[in-house]
C-alpha cells in the first residue's frame, strides 16, 4: 500500500477500532482514552498517514527507540533493584510501540562524560536516565538537547522532567512507625552523601526524630557503601546498639540482618530492622522485612509517558512527579513496652 493512500480506515483495521475512533484520536477530540490515542497516532506515523488536520512527525526522523541510561555499578548484581525497573520500562515502552536500548555507563565513561552509544549513533529518540549520575555528566547529557527524563534521581537543575518516589515522606513514615512501636533509640544505615535518594531518606528519618523530640545518636548513623560508591561494605557497627535501624534499602536491611545474626543478635527479638523499596530482599530475608513499597511500575509508567510526550512535543513540560509509597508491615519489628 502506498503511504500516500493510507486512510483512517486502514489505521482503524490495524488497531482494531472504528474509523470514528481514529478520527477523534487524530483530531485530539474527546471520547478516546490517552493510551489508545497514543497508539493510534503512533500507528498513523508508522503507516505514513498524511492529513492537514494531523500534526505528523516525519517517520524518517524517528527511530521509535529510547535509550535507558544507567551506571554500571547500579546493575552489577543480577538481583539489583534497577534491573526490575529496567524490565518495567521496556515492557511499558513496547506497549506504546517503542523499544528500550540499555546504555550502561562505566565509571570511566561518567568521569570523561562519554555519551550513551545509542545517542551518539542517533539510534534513539529520547533518554530515560535511571539512577544517579554526577553533575558534570548530567549537564553533558542535557546539553545534547535530546528529550530526557530522570527516573529515581534528581539534580539541582529545574529544566528537566523527573519521576521520583517520595523518599523523604516514606522514610519519615517508617521511622514514625518504629516510634509508635515504642522505639526511641533508632539508627540509620546508609551513606548519606552517596545518592539523592539516600539523602532524602535520611532527612525523613531526621524529621521524625525532631518532631518527636528524640535525640539522635551520631554513632548510629552507619555507612553502607564503599568509599568509591560502587557497592556495599560490611557495616562498622558500634558496641552500643540501638533498639531499631532504619535502612535506606531492603538490600541494606538484608545485609544488616545477616550481619547481626552472625554476632548472635536476633531480629526482631533483640533489634528491629526496617528497609525501603519492597524489593526481593525484603521477602527472602528471615525474618521478612517491614518496608516501604515505592511502586516502581507506576514510576516507570510515568517516565515512559513523559518521554513519549516530549518526543512528540518539544515544548512539553511537567516538572517533578512524586509517587507516594506505602508501608508494608512484615516480621522484622518488635513492639516495645
Amino acid at each position: 500500500m502506498s503511504k500516500k493512500n493510507v486512510t483512517m480506515s486502514d489505521i482503524a483495521k490495524e488497531i482494531g477500532v472504528s474509523t470514528v475512533t481514529v478520527s477523534k484520536a487524530l483530531g485530539d477530540k474527546e471520547g478516546v482514552g490517552s493510551e489508545l490515542r497514543e497508539r493510534i497516532k503512533n500507528k498513523a506515523n508508522e503507516m505514513g498517514y498524511q492529513s492537514a488536520g494531523f500534526s505528523k512527525i516525519p517517520k524518517d526522523s524517528l527511530t521509535y527507540s529510547i535509550s535507558i541510561v544507567v551506571a554500571k555499578h547500579f546493575i552489577q548484581d543480577a538481583s539489583a533493584y534497577y534491573w526490575v525497573v529496567y524490565r518495567y520500562i521496556v515492557e511499558l515502552l513496547q506497549k506504546k510501540n517503542y523499544y528500550g536500548i540499555l546504555d550502561v555507563i562505566s565509571e570511566e565513561d561518567e568521569e570523561t562524560c562519554q555519551m550513551p552509544k545509542s545517542i551518539s549513533d542517533k539510534k534513539a529518540d529520547g533518554i530515560i536516565v535511571l539512577g544517579q549520575f554526577a553533575n558534570p555528566y548530567v549537564n553533558a547529557l542535557l546539553s545534547l538537547e535530546v528529550p530526557t527524563v530522570f527516573l529515581d534521581f534528581y539534580s539541582s537543575r529545574s529544566d528537566v522532567e523527573t519521576v521520583l518516589t517520595d523518599n523523604f515522606f516514606g522514610s519519615y513514615t517508617i521511622t514514625n512507625y518504629l516510634i509508635a512501636m515504642g522505639h526511641r533509640r533508632i539508627g540509620f544505615i546508609g551513606t548519606v552523601n552517596s545518592t539523592s535518594s539516600i539523602q532524602d531518606r535520611y532527612l525523613g528519618y531526621y524529621k521524625a526524630h525532631l518532631e518527636n523530640h528524640i535525640q539522635m545518636n551520631r554513632t548510629w548513623i552507619i555507612d553502607d557503601r564503599r568509599q568509591d560508591g560502587t557497592g556495599f561494605t560490611e557495616y562498622d557497627l558500634p558496641t552500643e546498639l540501638p533498639t531499631a535501624f532504619v535502612c535506606n534499602s531492603d538490600e541494606a536491611a538484608y545485609i544488616l540482618v545477616n550481619q547481626l545474626r552472625s554476632k548472635g543478635i536476633r531480629v526482631p527479638d533483640d533489634i528491629s530492622v526496617v528497609g525501603y523499596d519492597n524489593h526481593i530482599y525484603s521477602t527472602i530475608s528471615n525474618p521478612r522485612i517491614t518496608t516501604i513499597d515505592v511502586n516502581s511500575y507506576e514510576m516507570s509508567g510515568h517516565a515512559v509517558d513523559i518521554i513519549i510526550k516530549k518526543i512528540r512535543d518539544s515544548s512539553f513540560r511537567c516538572g517533578r512527579v512524586l509517587i507516594t509509597g506505602k508501608l508494608i508491615e512484615r516480621d522484622s519489628v518488635k513492639k516495645l513496652k
